[in-house]
């Protein structure tokens, strides 16, 4: 991982002085098993090059976290991507710039706009390439975004998702090291520490002057404090973050467990939150509900949901991650002081590679965006045995629709996030429920979720099988 700085023109010799790095001097440092360096490959009064590499030890990053002991954790891109791991890796060798106070005879230089151009990568993001350029182009930069082509033995993806970006612009070093600060985790989408109110300071220090302004502010915003709680209290000190549509995060929502906890204040609602609504309403629908199967259920907020529910009486909230599970855990504790609480969700091992004789005849079984992120050669094999052995009264399936992506200005053939293997249309989510529901004595009805767009339908599909119904039409 690597961010390198160029500064032209009159005066880029001082930027040495900003960094408070000396030229001649290779920065050297190992600390807490990670390597930094920077090292000036152009040293001249009128043009100057910086790079700064970061070199962590990848044992080191997996150690002592909850899934420590499973070999699998080590496999992974931290050790690789430029992200937040990058930036704290950085920070103490860059204070001096980012604070903006070199020694006195350099200060004048410090709101001194050079022509910079900066180089960093590669970057793991699961935003398309225009949402990427957007970032970067609000705030005065143009962006060239690099893609290695991939080629495999086997059809898998035709492009990397890993990118090399460069900009060019004219800034201050101060600036431009505190937007990408703010703007690299945001691009990666993964925080590897506690995010709690000290990321709002940071999030207003190092945004002071342009995230205000910017189109995408409550993208930022969002994948920066990531939760319902610390963006409320952003909101309060910093104003209501503009309501920009952007690409649509699977794997994120409001930590809202309870409907009495939403606020008419909110505005748009979010589409992970859409269906967490839509899949309750329907469950409370149903003439059978008392034993509910939340397969997939992650950290447990669609199972939270769940238990207050009148009519329910247990929920087996099943999730092969360990760390999910613990996640979960901690929701469902919290529930325990709840009087409104019907039915204690239950954190399960489980997956649906395995059979599990407890979730047969279940009264409900869920599987939110669950479907596409297994093969999908595997997945005729999974809906066979939940209809044929684990046969619930109802079962209720959601999964992206891919011509909806088109509406998000996503590139063709791209997915909403990393892990899909597989992301279906209209047309083929229906085929294929035809063909499962053959000699299962399951009848089905499929409905959308989310805003219609003419032409692309809704962003999420829902299907809901019953047994033994006449199939809506």
């Amino acid at each position: 991982m690597h961010l390198m700085i160029r500064a032209s023109g009159d005066g880029a010799g001082a930027v040495s002085h900003l960094l408070a790095k000396h030229p001649q001097n290779v920065y050297d440092r190992t600390d807490k098993g990670v390597r930094v360096r920077m090292v000036y490959t152009r040293d001249e009064e009128n043009d100057t090059e910086v790079l700064i590499h970061a070199e962590p030890d990848p044992v080191d990053l997996v150690k002592g976290t909850p899934e420590g002991y499973d070999i699998t954790q080590y496999i992974n891109d931290r050790e690789f991507v430029t992200s937040s791991l990058f930036c704290s890796y950085i920070r103490s060798a860059l204070g001096t710039a980012l604070n903006g106070k070199p020694k006195e005879p350099y200060l004048q230089w410090v709101e001194h706009p050079f022509d910079l151009e900066l180089t960093f990568g590669p970057v793991a993001s699961d935003l398309p390439d225009n949402v990427v350029e957007a970032l970067f182009s609000h705030v005065g930069y143009e962006v060239s975004v690099e893609r290695g082509e991939l080629s495999y033995a086997f059809e898998l993806k035709k492009r990397s998702t890993v990118r090399r970006i460069s900009l060019r612009g004219k800034a201050t070093v101060q600036n431009a090291l505190r937007q990408l600060f703010v703007l690299i985790p945001v691009l990666d989408d993964y925080k590897h520490y506690f995010i709690g109110e000290d990321e709002i300071d940071k999030l207003r220090r190092y945004g002071s002057g342009w995230l205000d302004e910017h189109p995408l502010k409550e993208l930022i915003v969002r994948r920066t404090l990531r939760f319902t709680d610390l963006i409320r209290q952003y909101e309060r000190v910093a104003g209501p973050i503009s309501a920009v549509r952007a690409v649509e995060q699977e794997e994120e929502g409001p930590d809202m467990e309870s409907p009495d906890m939403e606020s008419p204040q909110e505005r748009p609602v979010r589409l992970n939150e859409l269906r967490y609504r839509t899949i309750v309403d329907m469950v409370a629908e149903l003439p059978a509900r008392k034993r509910i199967v939340d397969m997939g259920a992650g950290e447990g907020k669609l199972s939270a949901r769940l238990a207050y529910m009148a009519g329910v009486e247990s929920i087996l909230a099943v999730e092969p991650s360990g760390q999910s599970r613990l996640r979960a855990m901690e929701r469902f504790a919290k529930l325990e002081e709840r009087r409104d609480v019907v039915a204690l969700p239950e954190a399960v091992i489980g997956s649906l590679f395995y059979f599990d004789e407890q979730l047969q005849d279940q009264d409900v079984m869920i599987l939110c965006e669950v479907i596409e992120h297994v093969e999908e050669y595997r997945l005729s094999g999974i809906m066979e045995m939940l209809l044929h052995d684990y046969r619930p009264k109802a079962l209720i399936v959601t999964t992206p629709n891919r011509e909806y992506n088109a509406v998000y200005e996503m590139e063709q053939g791209s997915m909403r996030h990393h892990d899909h293997r597989f992301e279906w249309s209209r047309a083929e989510l229906a085929e294929r429920c035809k063909a499962w529901t053959q000699h299962s004595g399951y009848t089905y009805d499929i409905r959308g979720i989310g805003e219609e767009a003419a032409g692309f339908g809704q962003p999420t599909q829902l299907v809901i099988f019953t047994q033994g119904k006449e199939r809506n039409a």
